[in-house]
């Protein structure tokens, strides 16, 4: 019997290992990326196996080196670039074992300029989950057997721009950028450094066998607000750092909350959530309701907030109304722009109490006080908007954008 593999310091010269060579933007992405790799060596000890997805605005940005040192420490490594959904389902189902699959340039097949591949798409998508497979016709001409090709193994890509949401929302990404002037690695020469590689690998397949079984029956406890698909991508990682020990069990959930925060930016929930936060706190402050008019005026006076530039274009009426329309209000009927009685007539606009629960349901709690809340403001129609009682708003920067309503 093998002496027990310290899988702590393990996972410590892998991370070094990844630092020599790989330069990531946050912290939190070499304990991450050390974790899948040891998942890999376990993923089929788990319900799913979160994909890694190594993505950039601009080529030269270590996309592919990470993909490369990953490569080295995965068991059964199969690089590829624009490979086939059937050549995939083969490979998967061979019989000498799963493969770890490591995708460079992806934005081949997903980019701005490609036709994207729905095919290898459900491939990926299904292979998240254990005992997933695809039914396909094997055979020639009439001679053909419905056939079922498993799909679960391990995944990481690399590529420019972004992946399709359903994609995404199974990985973990590491947003990769270039090295500045002031930053370096170790240049990586593959005859020399792979079988370093290769050698922590062979250790990380010994320990796999060895925390196997406490893996498998493991439930990782979860940092608060993980739950539904984050929670699937990142239980796996969890549970092995847990079987690791040492300061990465704290280490793992610090990345997991880390890294989950940074996936939500940009993404069309993400912005969904500034619109309605942006109204609460930056637009509405306590009044009940608002001309369509007013709410755009004070929204694309907002410096740090993306309404000016949507696509190219400021925001529109047909743009909000568009965005609040997938929210619900309290009857579960959806957001929609309502006449508004003033004493210059009766534009359409916004109710909050239309906007309270989307509100409860999706923003982060307020960060500004007033001492008059939403239910006690009494409104005051001023130039055909209605604007709230402000003089005990703490929040004095909010008087600008408010003037701001009260002209539109």
């Amino acid at each position: 019997m093998t002496d027990p593999i310290d899988g702590a310091a393990l996972l410590d010269e892998i991370e070094r290992f990844h630092r020599r060579f790989n330069l990531f933007p946050r912290e939190a992405a070499y304990a991450a990326v050390a974790l899948w790799d040891a998942h890999a060596h376990l993923f089929d000890c788990f319900d799913s196996t979160p994909r890694l997805a190594f993505l950039s605005p601009e080529p030269g940005s270590g996309k592919s080196r990470a993909l490369e040192i990953c490569e080295t420490l995965t068991p059964r490594p199969l690089m590829t670039v624009n490979p086939s959904a059937p050549a995939l389902f083969r490979v998967v189902s061979a019989d000498d074992g799963r493969p770890t699959i490591l995708i460079d340039e992806i934005d081949t097949i997903y980019g701005p300029k490609a036709n994207g591949n729905e095919e290898l798409r459900a491939f990926l998508n299904s292979g998240y989950r254990r005992g997933a497979s695809s039914l396909r016709c094997v055979g020639d001409g009439s001679n053909q057997t419905a056939t079922l090709f498993p799909s679960f193994c391990a995944v990481a890509v690399a590529g420019l721009g972004a992946l399709p949401d359903t994609i995404l929302t199974r990985s973990v990404i590491v947003r990769m950028r270039k090295r500045a002037p002031n930053e370096s690695v170790e240049p990586y020469r593959q005859r020399i450094h792979e079988k370093e590689g290769h050698a922590l690998r062979d250790r990380l397949a010994e320990w796999a066998d060895q925390v196997r079984d406490a893996v498998t029956d493991a439930w990782p406890t979860l940092p608060d607000g993980i739950s539904d698909r984050p929670a699937d991508v990142w239980e796996p990682l969890l549970a092995v750092a847990e079987a690791a020990g040492g300061t990465w069990p704290e280490r793992a959930r610090q990345a997991c909350v880390e890294l989950v925060a940074s996936a939500k930016d940009g993404d069309p929930a993400s912005v969904g959530v500034q619109l309605l936060t942006d109204l609460r706190d930056k637009v509405f402050q306590g009044t009940d309701r608002m001309p369509t008019a007013a709410i755009l005026g004070v929204l694309l006076a907002l410096d740090d907030a993306p309404w000016g530039d949507m696509n190219g274009r400021p925001m529109t009426n047909r743009t909000l109304a568009k965005m609040l329309g997938e929210y619900v209000t309290a009857d579960n009927k959806p957001i929609k722009p309502r006449s508004i009685r003033t004493s210059s007539g009766v534009p359409k606009g916004y109710y909050a109490e239309d906007l309270a629960d989307a509100w409860s349901r999706y923003c982060p709690p307020p960060t500004w006080a007033a001492a008059t809340s939403a239910t006690s403001a009494t409104p005051q129609v001023t130039g055909g908007a209605a604007v709230a009682d402000t003089s005990d708003v703490a929040d004095t920067t909010a008087t600008p954008l408010l003037a701001i309503a009260r002209t539109a």
